[in-house]
This record gives C-alpha cells, sequence and structure tokens, in this order.
C-alpha cells in the first residue's frame, strides 16, 4: 500500500510569557530577553498538520482536509486563539509555553483522534515567519 502524506495550515493568535517561577526576573531575563517581558506578548501563529496513510480507494483521501480542519479547530485552534498561553487553556496549565512545548502538547491533543488508518505525522509550529518547530511524536 503506498503511504502519502497530506499537510493542511491552520491560523490562531496567542500570548504567552517565557518566565519561570523559579527563577529570578534578572536570571529569566538572561535566558528568554524580551519574551520575557512581564506584560506578555504574543504571535500569530502558523500550524501545518501532516497526517499520512494509505489513500482510501473510494475517495482517493488519506484523510478529508475538511475533516482534518475541523479536528484541528475543535481540539486546538478553539483553545489558543486570541488567549493567554500562561493562563486560559487548562492543557497548558504548569507548562512553559515555549514553541517547543506548545507543538509537543498540540500533537498529544491531536494525535488520538486522527481515523486510522491515517496517523498523525509531523507538526510544524511557526511563531514567526523565520521561526518554527516541526515535532514528530514521541517516536519521531
Amino acid at each position: 500500500m503506498p503511504n502519502v502524506k497530506i499537510t493542511r495550515r491552520l491560523h490562531f493568535s496567542a500570548a504567552h510569557r517565557l518566565a519561570r517561577p523559579d527563577w529570578s526576573e534578572a536570571r529569566n531575563q538572561r535566558t528568554f530577553g524580551d519574551c520575557a517581558n512581564p506584560n506578555w506578548h504574543g504571535h500569530n501563529y502558523e500550524l501545518d498538520v501532516t497526517v499520512s496513510g494509505p489513500p482510501d480507494p473510494g475517495s482517493g483521501y488519506v484523510m478529508d482536509l475538511k475533516e482534518l480542519k475541523a479536528l484541528v479547530e475543535r481540539e486546538v485552534v478553539a483553545d489558543l486563539d486570541h488567549r493567554n498561553l500562561n493562563l486560559d487553556v487548562p492543557w497548558l496549565e504548569g507548562v512553559l509555553p515555549s514553541t517547543e512545548n506548545l507543538v509537543m502538547r498540540i500533537w498529544d491533543r491531536l494525535a488520538p483522534h486522527v481515523p486510522p488508518p491515517a496517523a498523525l505525522d509531523k507538526l510544524v509550529l511557526w511563531e514567526t515567519p523565520r521561526h518554527w518547530v516541526e515535532y514528530s511524536g514521541p517516536d519521531g
């Protein structure tokens, strides 16, 4: 069976602050720079969600892209868009919301909901047009 990858890009805007409460303000500033701003800062994130699997013999789809979009909007975007990642998202409680940590938590939200035989293959989370993180799951 051939294995094909499909990708859908979605967008959300969110604020966050990178600072550890167990560190001094000076250490947070040295480590995280502008991202440690006590008044928060925000990003217009882009999220590329790649699913792989064999194309269905009837539809030719690995997964219907409308269904993939709805899944990501329901499980991720609805919770993150126009939110403060440090304060407003229960599934990020206690997590330093770096792009690296955020993409791993997004994986945990999506992977169980992708209908077999398709599977979540890779996430690319763009924090800015010049900074992104790729994640292929805990075994990737």
